[in-house]
């Protein structure tokens, strides 16, 4: 036998059936990084084909039917990947493992119903969520146009009923979704259409879904025995299977980590089904799928491109420096807390200082994608959690309990302003402590925004361990329906860069972060754009590079041609367009709605060639509009608070320090 065929393999659960099935399935869900781990099972999207390849196409499966692949949501965030292709990157891992249907998962629309909608037409099945209906759409019609049910034909002609089903809990924790959506019973909601499905023939039923174990338990217990065969689920990040009210409920892991493979047989009686359910790991003794590797390579090889995009503009020097979050305010912390706070719109937000990786100090200038990313690296989202002033207080402690050290645990705020002594005992250092200018109350409730690994009591923040870990503090929003703070910033310069306007997610994201610049630039963190034209360094060419061609085919050289023509014209482009954007013009790194032929390739300016440039730029027009008499933007912010002039194409950021952590040694 091959590696492929034992390696991390065990049985979950038998029926002591055996011989050829009557069907074969294969589930999985909740998938984020295609590339393997370091620790068993390493997963990756290659072993995982390498497996599904084996139940498909090996030898000893020859005579039986073909594998039906069912897949329970989450895909499309939160990752790197997907923090830069606003989850496109999976859409061919998806197809490539011959998937037949998925349920929507949570964070299949953290990026808006738009861009899901634009991501799901590129699968090649359909995706199921029945319970969640968006009235926008018309009576009765699922979020999304999604499909509430589906048939699957076997390869032997056996009809399969499928239902997609999610839970009402994860609804409220996505800033994206349409207003007034209607949430049915899941169980209620089966009960409705499955009988539908036996109608058109189905002779066994499955029900993916996208909710917690409880609650898919709660599903197997509420319905009429032998309405559904087996309940597929995501949204747990872990492996499970029970057997309850005769129904199969199981779970089947992440991350391209694991997957179940089932056989099916009817039962000797006719009435119902057995199953022998196989639990197969991606452990690293598996081999890797060629083409899988090939898809890879070039997803990362394409990321790195886009890692350089510039994303937005600082008008004063970010610190982000060990030495200052480590022991002190820093104006980068104060303004990636105030972000998690209005994105949560929370009482006060806490980050340890070590969430701030980058140790430098980032100039003024442009900000790129790598940046953000370097600096913000950590996969932990930011939670949103209701806890006493106590707790509050204990963690202020714990922030400073280790200093002169420079631990990661020195806590950065927002709407909240305390002081400190360092020179007295652990424990009992802080001085005093307040939130929104008044003093913490200790049996006050306060939500608070900080991140998961803080919530999980790391670092020595046992008094914000929430509920699910054994704690007290009550978990509004927890890790699996957060957002990355990486995400939230590159969001929040998307969102300045169109002033509010999210073109293409929809009317409740552009009320949430309208909100968000609204109570940023009341703390005065944004400075308006330059009047002047941006310099030739941030420009992009507005001609190519090339002598013009005679043709009676016009050919273009971006996703849309109407903007190509507008440059072979002479007019000038969108600035915009040169950002990172939420359009479809950026580069693909895997599909396209339609053929894109691109003819010129510019090698990429580096980044030190791009500062350079655009020091001259700044020195050349200061120079120029001195010696005409004309007041320049750039000598006011000299004068001002010695910062640049910011672009035409984006309000600049200028977080500063206000006071928020005090140190009074002699208090």
């Amino acid at each position: 036998m091959s590696s492929v065929e034992t390696d991390g393999s065990s049985v979950t659960y038998t029926s002591d059936r055996s011989g050829k099935p009557d069907l074969r399935l294969i589930h999985y869900n909740d998938v984020y990084h295609v590339e393997p781990g370091s620790a068993e099972p390493v997963g990756g999207a290659p072993r995982f084909q390498s497996v599904i390849n084996h139940y498909r196409s090996h030898s000893s499966f020859d005579g039986q039917p073909t594998p039906l692949t069912f897949f329970s949501g989450d895909a499309f965030n939160p990752s790197l990947e997907s923090t830069v292709t606003k989850g496109r990157h999976m859409v061919p891992f998806l197809n490539k493992a011959g998937t037949d249907v998925a349920c929507v998962g949570n964070h299949d629309l953290d990026f808006g119903v738009a861009q899901f909608r634009h991501l799901r037409d590129q699968c090649q099945f359909p995706w199921l969520l029945a319970n969640v209906l968006d009235p926008a759409l018309g009576e009765g019609v699922p979020i999304g146009n999604c499909e509430k049910t589906c048939m699957l034909t076997s390869s032997n002609g056996i009809k399969v009923g499928v239902i997609g089903l999610g839970e009402r809990e994860w609804l409220g924790t996505i800033n994206s979704l349409p207003p007034d959506l209607i949430y049915k019973s899941a169980s209620k909601t089966a009960i409705e259409l499955v009988p539908r499905l036996r109608e058109q023939g189905a002779e066994l039923i499955v029900a993916v879904t996208h909710q917690r174990e409880p609650n898919d338990y709660k599903l197997a217990q509420n319905i009429p025995h032998g309405l559904i065969d087996i309940i597929l689920g995501g949204h747990d990040h872990f492996y499970g299977h029970a057997f309850l009210n005769g129904v199969h409920v199981l779970r089947s892991g992440t991350d391209f980590k694991q997957l179940s493979y089932i056989e099916a047989f009817r039962k000797t009686d006719g009435q119902g089904w057995d199953f022998n359910i196989v639990r197969r790991d991606m452990v690293r003794s598996i081999p890797e799928e060629p083409s899988a590797v090939a898809l890879v390579s070039k997803l990362t090889s394409s990321l790195k491109a886009k890692l350089d995009k510039p994303i937005g503009y600082t008008v004063r020097p970010l610190d982000g420096r060990f030495s200052t979050v480590r022991a002190g305010e820093s104006n980068l912390g104060n303004f990636a807390c105030d972000l998690m706070r209005f994105y949560y719109r929370a009482d006060c937000a806490m980050m340890a200082g070590g969430t701030i990786r980058g140790d430098q100090i980032y100039p003024p200038g442009v900000l790129r994608l790598r940046d953000i990313l370097n600096c913000f690296p950590f996969e932990d989202p930011v939670v949103l959690l209701r806890l006493k002033g106590k707790a509050l207080f204990d963690a202020l402690e714990n922030g400073v309990s280790q200093l002169p050290a420079l631990e990661g645990r020195f806590t950065q705020v927002s709407n909240i302003s305390f002081s400190f002594n360092p020179s007295a005992p652990p424990g009992s250092r802080i001085n005093w402590a307040k939130i929104g200018g008044r003093d913490i109350q200790f049996e006050e409730s306060y939500t608070l925004a900080t991140r998961g690994y803080m919530a999980r009591g790391k670092d020595g923040f046992a008094s914000l361990l929430v509920e699910s870990e054994g704690g007290e503090v009550e978990e509004l929003v927890d890790e699996e329906s957060g957002t990355l703070i990486s995400t939230l910033m590159r969001q929040y310069f998307l969102s300045l860069k169109v002033m509010g306007r999210w073109q293409n997610l929809g009317k409740s994201m552009t009320r949430h972060w309208a909100d968000v610049q609204k109570n940023m630039s009341a703390n005065g963190w944004l400075k308006p754009p330059s009047a002047l034209s941006s310099p030739d360094a941030e420009k992009v060419p507005t001609r190519l590079q090339r002598p013009p061609l005679n043709r009676k085919t016009h050919y273009y050289y971006g996703r849309f041609a109407e903007a190509q023509a507008a440059i072979n014209e002479g007019q000038e482009p969108d600035i915009e367009e040169s950002m990172d954007s939420d359009s479809d013009s950026d580069p693909d790194i895997l599909v396209s709605p339609r053929p894109l032929t691109n003819y010129v390739t510019r090698p990429a300016r580096s980044a030190e060639e791009e500062e350079n440039l655009l020091r001259l730029a700044r020195w050349a027009t200061r120079r120029w509009m001195r010696r005409t008499g004309i007041s320049s933007a750039m000598d006011e912010a000299d004068q001002n608070d010695n910062s640049p002039y910011t672009p035409q194409w984006t309000p600049g950021i200028a977080p500063r320090l206000e006071g928020r952590i005090v140190i009074e040694t002699n208090a």
